[in-house]
């Protein structure tokens, strides 16, 4: 998923206007299997991140790197 992609989804996530349980679980899969960073749920919905533009948030959840051992 790229970039664009991302600030589309994580935009819709902030928004949750969802029909249904079940689109709102299929976005939060898709984030998942997209990205590494283990916190890029806080950064969409805790409220420490909500001054937080979406292009400032997928720049943070891209930025991650795993510890290499």
């Amino acid at each position: 998923m790229n970039r664009d992609e991302l600030i589309v989804l994580v935009g819709r996530m902030r928004e949750s206007n969802y029909a249904s349980d079940e689109e709102a679980e299929n976005d939060v899969e898709i984030l998942n299997k997209s990205v590494a960073d283990p916190y890029a749920m806080d950064y969409i919905f805790q409220k420490e991140y909500e001054d937080m533009s979406l292009e400032e948030v997928v720049d943070k959840i891209l930025s991650y790197r795993p510890i290499q051992l």
